[in-house]
């Protein structure tokens, strides 16, 4: 036996008023709240290490109170608070707006370095991660060439090394793992590369002593002569400079050499190119 007509459509009214009663429980109920309190709330949960919410809680000062004068200072607390969430996505987001809506404002200089610590601290390897990588070169370069003279400058300009640093260490176990198995051409290369692309890195000494030793693995003494110049007249008081002169002369490091005046004497007397 079918239901009638007015049962049916009893039921479907049921069904209806159900799902919007569902839905109503699904969605935060809006509540208009002093601009302080919202704010102060915030910064409350910040302090107490509660990140995520405490980004929502900036997030709706601007929402609830767009053209007050903590709506601005709210976008890039907001910002920092995902930053420190590691939501490092949406701090991006939030920076790119704050910078965009705010190019004047006296945090502009923190919004771009916290942007660039944002693409950095993404890094986990420089060579896998190799677009967050130039990502976080390209702001950190961004932050030093708009605020020079900033403190937030210098701490990029020491992150812009660090990286590249770690890109040229990066080369430098691969060449190593060529020169380790007789591949000296392709060791050569990349050690030449390093050279070439890392000039100002720690590895650059090692680099031309591990070219030398390619060079005289594979007979060519003049170029390995010539290599040898370029590390002491570049680097004259470090290791690599002492192994390699040993190296060139004797065939042995200065570490198993007897005659280190003797050798010294030879080396003073390669040219620099």
């Amino acid at each position: 036996m079918k239901p009638s007509r007015p049962l049916r459509l009893a039921a479907a009214g049921l069904a209806v008023t159900l799902v919007l009663a569902a839905c109503s429980k699904d969605k935060e109920e809006y509540i208009e709240r002093p601009v302080d309190n919202i704010y102060n709330t915030a910064v409350d949960l910040l302090t107490a290490e509660r990140y995520q919410a405490a980004a929502k809680e900036f997030d709706e000062v601007e929402r609830q109170h767009p053209y007050s004068v903590w709506a601005t200072k709210a976008q890039i607390m907001a910002a920092y608070a995902y930053y420190q969430a590691n939501k490092y996505d949406e701090a991006i987001v939030g920076l790119d707006r704050f910078i965009q809506l705010n190019p004047s404002n006296r945090d502009v200089a923190y919004a771009y370095y916290l942007k660039a610590l944002s693409y950095y601290e993404q890094i986990t390897d420089v060579q896998r991660d190799a677009k967050l990588t130039e990502l976080a070169l390209n702001a950190l370069d961004e932050v030093v060439r708009r605020f020079p003279d900033s403190t937030y400058a210098r701490d990029s300009r020491l992150k812009i090394d660090l990286t590249y640093d770690h890109l040229a260490g990066k080369e430098m176990e691969v060449g190593r793992f060529y020169l380790q198995r007789g591949q000296y051409l392709a060791s050569i290369n990349r050690f030449r590369y390093v050279v070439d692309k890392y000039q100002t890195t720690s590895h650059v000494p090692e680099a031309l002593h591990r070219m030398i030793e390619c060079y005289l693995a594979l007979g060519l003494k003049e170029e390995a002569q010539r290599i040898a110049a370029v590390l002491g007249y570049n680097y004259p008081g470090s290791d690599w400079y002492a192994d390699s002169y040993s190296l060139v002369e004797t065939g042995k490091p200065a570490s198993e050499s007897e005659k280190p005046g003797l050798l010294r004497r030879a080396w003073n007397q390669i040219k620099p190119y």
